[in-house]
């Protein structure tokens, strides 16, 4: 495979590519993709009409299905944005299963997530707030997916630090929260100065945005998708 020329990420192709090998690293490599994007497939899943237990069967079996069919591969060569290559193989995926059991059972060959299916289905009621297709609601749980990773990734910086409280006092105005109140209401909270609080969540904003195009360019093939990427992702989650 060419690298990509320049600074410009190849965090997630690599990870895909790494996905498709027999070895320890391919094996991880798979773990971190189901680990990441395992809910925004089983909400698709559930979305067909697939019950929760088909569900759980069904997002395990994709995973470990593309592995084995070397999907990953094509998708290293295809390139484009990563949730549209997840989105397309998973509708193939259901489309070959729609007829038998699902190819992993728990408790069966080898499980490569731990899902919580009580704790799935409840986010998954919770998120049909909207009358929205299957697609929809799969690009929808994508976006806020990843932004609950930016956020996380964050999180982990400012705890290393040892400002995990100003972090979460002040990711309210990241996310645009009501209940962050005011700046004088933070100063006050975190024993600061106004002025301080104001620098502060300005540092934090820059970071997050900084941390939230990271995250995109991982996703895509080049530097233009990454605003077109950024739009998109901006659009559903302002469009909810």
């Amino acid at each position: 495979m060419q690298e990509k020329r320049g600074r410009f990420p190849t965090t997630q192709w690599t990870l895909v590519r790494s996905a498709g090998e027999d070895s320890a690293e391919a094996a991880a490599a798979l773990e971190t993709l189901c680990a990441t994007y395992w809910y925004p497939i089983f909400a698709y899943v559930r979305r067909r009409g697939h019950s929760p237990d088909e569900a759980e069967d069904l997002t395990q079996s994709f995973f470990a299905r593309v592995i084995e069919k070397d999907d990953l591969w094509d998708a290293d060569r295809q390139r484009g944005r990563f949730r549209t290559f997840l989105l397309t193989a998973c509708e193939h995926f259901l489309s070959n299963e729609r007829d038998r059991a699902s190819a992993l059972k728990r408790g069966g060959a080898h499980i490569f997530i731990s899902i919580d299916t009580a704790r799935a289905e409840d986010r998954y009621h919770r998120s049909l707030a909207h009358d929205e297709t299957p697609e929809h609601l799969f690009h929808r749980q994508w976006c806020l997916t990843l932004l609950a990773n930016v956020l996380d990734g964050l999180g982990a910086e400012y705890a290393a630090s040892g400002r995990t409280s100003l972090f979460e006092r002040l990711r309210g105005f990241v996310t645009l929260d009501i209940s962050a109140g005011t700046h004088a209401g933070a100063a006050t909270d975190l024993d600061m100065s106004v002025d301080a609080v104001k620098v502060a969540v300005h540092r934090l904003r820059r970071k997050y945005r900084d941390a939230l195009r990271a995250h995109v360019a991982e996703t895509v093939d080049s530097e233009e998708a990454v605003e077109d990427e950024l739009r998109d992702l901006l659009a559903t989650v302002s469009g909810m």
